[in-house]
């Protein structure tokens, strides 16, 4: 009998204690110990879609025909796998506080000569934002059917919102995002040149404009990213009015 290639990292097990242990600390009758659990839930939390996210690419892939990413450890959910851990998870969570956009992490590299055929090279790109919906999905389902206390549920509720802020941006068919993955196979060679160039500043342009330039010219693209992304949310039956209040706690020294 065949052994299942997906094995479960310590490092990812122990992100997931310490998100637990924040969900513990929002029931402190204490203002600052649950100030810190909804920081930790939403930091944790973020972290591990971050994982899954990238996993998702990765178990596509595999089943797909490129086995290789079995032997790089990506279908381990050990964060050190997805690339830098700076440019990976340091940087996407330290944008996630200043600004409440969460900058796509980390990457995993596929042969995408393996895979058996186009369909499946979109099918590896869409995999990860369509883990983010469904993360998203199920966090608010878990709200909805346990009504935690108001400070968890709050947590958890903006923790839906991050994962639905991160679907529609790496939707987006800019080259370096996953929607333009997603097409890139059905291009033609000089439009995927193109994509190629572009690929390394596009992402990097785009968040300058939504955290720093949306003054300057460019209210319409924030404004629209942001209305899409809160219809989303309550078309999947998330509670603005909550998320709002637990992305307050999560950024409390604002």
């Amino acid at each position: 009998m065949t052994s299942s290639p997906v094995r479960l990292s310590p490092l990812f097990l122990a992100i997931l204690a310490a998100t637990a242990a924040g969900g513990a600390l929002t029931f402190v009758d204490a203002s600052a110990a649950a100030t810190a659990g909804v920081v930790l839930v939403v930091l944790g939390g973020w972290a591990v879609s971050l994982c899954l996210h990238e996993f998702g690419h990765a178990a596509v892939a595999y089943r797909g025909g490129d086995l290789s990413v079995r032997d790089k450890g990506y279908l381990t959910l050990d964060p050190r796998r997805y690339t830098d851990p700076v440019l990976s998870l340091f940087l996407p969570i330290l944008l996630l506080m200043a600004g409440g956009i969460p900058l796509p992490g980390g990457a995993v590299w596929i042969n995408r000569h393996a895979l058996r055929s186009r369909a499946v090279e979109s099918g590896v790109s869409l995999a990860g934002p369509l883990t983010n919906l469904a993360l998203g999905g199920l966090l608010v389902a878990a709200v909805s059917l346990t009504q935690p206390p108001l400070t968890l549920a709050a947590a958890l509720s903006y923790l839906a919102y991050v994962q639905i802020i991160a679907f529609v941006l790496n939707i987006l068919p800019v080259p370096g995002l996953d929607g333009y993955g997603a097409l890139e196979p059905h291009l033609s060679a000089k439009w995927r040149h193109y994509g190629s160039v572009a690929r390394p500043w596009a992402p990097l342009a785009l968040f300058a404009v939504l955290l720093g330039l949306p003054q300057i010219g460019f209210p319409y693209l924030t404004d629209g990213l942001f209305t899409l992304t809160s219809e989303l949310f309550r078309l999947i039956g998330g509670d603005s009015l909550l998320a709002a209040w637990g992305g307050s706690e999560f950024r409390f020294w604002r």
